[in-house]
């Protein structure tokens, strides 16, 4: 009786892959129908703070899990995938955590709608970290790909690079003009002076941070075509379709955010295509935790019986 009440109680239970997928779906629906239902607002009125409080909300917990679920991943010897492939991933996550709650404080407790904040230092590391590991995960594999396969890469990276340049290449030559003047202006409002001096330094990077961004989108897009074509199939692939499908939707929300930040002057975060942001934390998460499950059902081998096949075999 006592094993059976153990077994029903196991906390670990919780983190089993087919609880993690059933959580990250109710998750997704709640804040689809959240968005769905509190996203449109008259052009001449802000979001609700309660609503702009539960977008940074359903789009920040995703990733914190994710972090956590890596870091489980990067303790355990029997990873298939390699220990540092989760220590970059995971490393990423808490990142990205800390800029959303970075970004939230400076745009909703200071007011700012900024073109770069201290966020933006997390936001370039999580993309630093993601890159690094995933590439970490391609790195000691040979990629196998057939003719097809490569052309599906390339069409993909031509495709994610002319989307990124067109919105790019066609924004108003305004916008950093304005972003500066919204700075000064920032020196008006009743603000501390360390967060106007702060905004006014940040600006000046706006440029090169921008094109960092849309250059990190476009690389992890290729890898994770790369990872999506070349795990297909596979005893991982399951694991590895997660973190590629989470990284493609990361792009659609990078690519949507910029896009509406760009052309319209009023834009404010908590728009419907920021739901991507949370299909990806939500994907990062089933997959860390498809890596995990299917990693610790490998039967494990011995010393001795591998010892013991070198004499047989010589």
């Amino acid at each position: 009786m006592s094993s059976s009440t153990d077994k029903t109680f196991n906390p670990q239970n919780i983190l089993k892959s087919q609880s993690v997928i059933y959580l990250g779906i109710a998750w997704c629906v709640s804040a689809l129908i959240f968005f769905l239902l509190f996203s449109i607002r008259p052009s001449d009125s802000d979001y609700p703070l309660w609503y702009s409080f539960g977008t940074y909300i359903f789009e920040s917990v995703p990733f914190l899990c994710a972090a956590f679920l890596c870091y489980r991943n990067w303790n355990s010897p029997q990873i298939a995938s390699g220990r540092n492939v989760w220590l970059g991933i995971g490393s990423g996550m808490i990142c990205f955590f800390i800029g959303n709650i970075i970004f939230g404080w400076w745009e909703l407790y200071f007011g700012l709608d900024p073109e770069v904040s201290p966020a933006d230092f997390f936001y370039l590391a999580f993309y630093v970290a993601v890159g690094w590991g995933m590439f970490l995960a391609v790195l000691p594999r040979r990629l196998n790909l057939v003719l097809w396969q490569w052309v599906v890469v390339g069409c993909i990276a031509i495709l994610g690079i002319a989307l990124a340049a067109l919105i790019t290449i066609g924004a108003p030559s305004e916008v950093i003009g304005e972003a500066i003047a919204e700075a000064e202006a920032g020196a008006t409002l009743d603000l501390p002076g360390w967060v106007i001096g702060t905004e006014n330094f940040l600006v000046t990077f706006a440029r090169p941070v921008n094109l960092f961004y849309i250059v990190g989108d476009v690389i992890l897009l290729i890898i994770a075509a790369t990872l999506l074509l070349a795990f297909w199939g596979g005893r991982f692939s399951q694991s590895w379709r997660m973190i590629a499908a989470a990284t493609i939707a990361l792009y659609i929300a990078d690519m949507g955010f910029k896009y509406q930040s760009t052309y319209y002057p009023d834009y404010e975060s908590g728009g419907i295509l920021d739901i991507f942001y949370i299909f990806s934390g939500v994907l990062f998460m089933i997959g860390t935790v498809m890596e995990y499950d299917i990693s610790s059902s490998r039967p494990a081998r011995s010393s001795g019986s591998r010892r013991k096949r070198t004499r047989s075999s010589s």
